[in-house]
């Protein structure tokens, strides 16, 4: 292109405002505003958040939601399945009142008549059956066998939301309560971790040298210390209950965050801010816990997202193996204990309480990587 054929209004210079050329178009945002900006973006952390929080909702109200306590018992109701109003008909639902299983046998009259001593019945009027293969395709017949037990025990307006247990409890009230206990042990367990690991490993990376050692060579004592010898221990010591178990967890649960918390203390102790605060005449205590430690808490709250799970399943775990909780008090380990016991038969008494759990390690575990990535400005944009 001949550039003597360019017109001169082409290159005007640019208009320049003295008042509005510092102006910053992007808004001011501190830390906080900026890590909450990008954790809503991500639609995994936002579903732990909701999941956490209808959990926890439903674990101090819905104890309240019906007329049953926690050690309310009926045993002419032992085992009901769930039943919730309005799904009584809706057999493709878990709460319509029907124990349901699959049976075989040669024909399907034969199916049918092993129904009633599965069931312990005397007659089929409370057994429907629907007929899944008669056996003409050379295969055993299946039956699929409907047990009314609601009819059957003449309970047709009572309404087991989560069914009983085997002394006829209601299981709707104590899986809430059960998660209620589970997580106040989980949450004072992680309270206590974070305050004595975030002090322990903030000091001994602050100060170093030879105390940095001694502290150090403490915590690989306890690390050494296999942690279920450790809570057998204390179980055989106190009486077990709430008090043994968070003792149990937090004797060497806090050695982790200690670790995590004195890494990040010695990667920020010699950071110019910190040369300048101890210019001006800071103390050591104030550097500590003014300076080094704010700007260590992302990780701290990112690692006592991650422990708060871990105790609960620990919990559970001591629970199901008889060392936690003893009856009638209720967590989801004992619940899920009870309902081990009878899960062939009666597999919604441990159903529940396990998907409740579940639920729970997965909304704190992707609420954690959230908070990672949130709180992480390298993963900024």
């Amino acid at each position: 292109m001949d550039k003597e054929k360019l017109s001169k209004d082409l290159f005007v210079p640019a208009n320049r405002e003295e008042d509005t050329s510092e102006k910053i178009s992007r808004p001011s945002l501190s830390y906080w505003q900026d890590a909450w900006i990008r954790l809503r973006k991500n639609a995994g952390a936002i579903f732990g958040i909701v999941t956490l929080i209808l959990i926890g909702f439903l674990s101090l109200a819905g104890p309240h939601f019906n007329e049953y306590g926690l050690n309310d018992q009926d045993l002419g109701h032992s085992r009901f399945p769930a039943r919730i109003q309005g799904l009584e008909n809706v057999y493709w639902l878990p709460f319509n009142g029907t124990k349901t299983e699959v049976l075989e046998a040669d024909t399907v009259e034969a199916a049918k008549e092993l129904a009633l001593p599965r069931f312990s019945q005397q007659d089929d009027e409370f057994l429907t059956f629907d007929v899944k293969s008669d056996g003409s395709d050379g295969e055993p017949a299946k039956v699929l066998a409907r047990y009314h037990i609601y009819e059957d025990k003449d309970a047709q307006d009572v309404y087991y939301w989560f069914g009983t247990d085997t002394l006829g409890r209601d299981l709707f009230t104590r899986v809430w309560i059960g998660t209620q206990i589970s997580l106040l042990i989980a949450l004072v367990a992680a309270a206590i971790d974070m305050l004595v690991g975030v002090a322990y490993g903030g000091i001994s990376g602050y100060y170093g040298g030879r105390v940095d050692n001694v502290m150090m060579r403490i915590i690989e004592i306890l690390v050494g210390i296999p942690n279920l010898v450790v809570v057998i221990l204390m179980i055989m010591i106190l009486e077990p209950g709430i008090v043994s178990i968070i003792i149990a967890l937090t004797i060497t649960g806090w050695t982790g965050m200690a670790r995590i918390v004195r890494g990040q203390i010695l990667k920020l102790k010699n950071q110019e801010f910190v040369l300048a605060s101890r210019t001006l005449g800071s103390s050591n205590s104030r550097i500590l816990t003014k300076h080094l430690i704010p700007n260590a808490l992302g990780v701290i709250i990112i690692n006592t997202m991650f422990t708060i799970p871990s105790a609960i399943f620990f919990e559970a775990f001591l629970s199901f193996i008889g060392l936690g909780l003893q009856s009638p008090d209720a967590s989801l380990g004992t619940l899920i204990n009870d309902g081990f016991k009878s899960l062939q038969i009666n597999p919604h008494i441990m159903i529940f309480p396990a998907i409740v759990i579940a639920l729970i390690m997965i909304g704190f575990n992707i609420l954690a990587d959230g908070l990672r990535d949130a709180l992480d400005p390298k993963m900024r944009e």
